[in-house]
């Protein structure tokens, strides 16, 4: 059964709790607390009960869970992949203004 991924454009400014991220994303928090120790995730707060996800944390994390499910990427592959993603992303911004 081919698993169906939602991609939604959101608003950089509005920030979710774990709860909402767990839903948001279709994740379980066990999962969210593993990205977190990988460096995948990096939320606001100081606790559990005062962290904060913004959309680029969705972004990661849905990105997290197709190269996981899709490509059996562990978490330390993902956390490097996603890194040299964003790295490319950056390069290409900066060719593209030198333009």
């Amino acid at each position: 059964m081919k698993k169906e991924y939602v991609f939604t454009l959101l608003d950089e400014t509005i920030t979710w709790g774990l709860t909402e991220i767990c839903t948001r994303c279709r994740v379980d928090s066990d999962l969210v607390y593993e990205m977190i120790n990988e460096g995948i995730l990096d939320p606001e707060g100081s606790s559990v009960e005062t962290w904060r996800f913004n959309a680029v944390a969705i972004k990661r994390i849905q990105v997290a869970c197709r190269l996981k499910n899709d490509l059996r990427v562990n978490l330390p592959g993902v956390a490097l992949a996603l890194d040299l993603l964003e790295e490319l992303e950056e390069l290409r911004s900066r060719t593209t203004q030198l333009s």
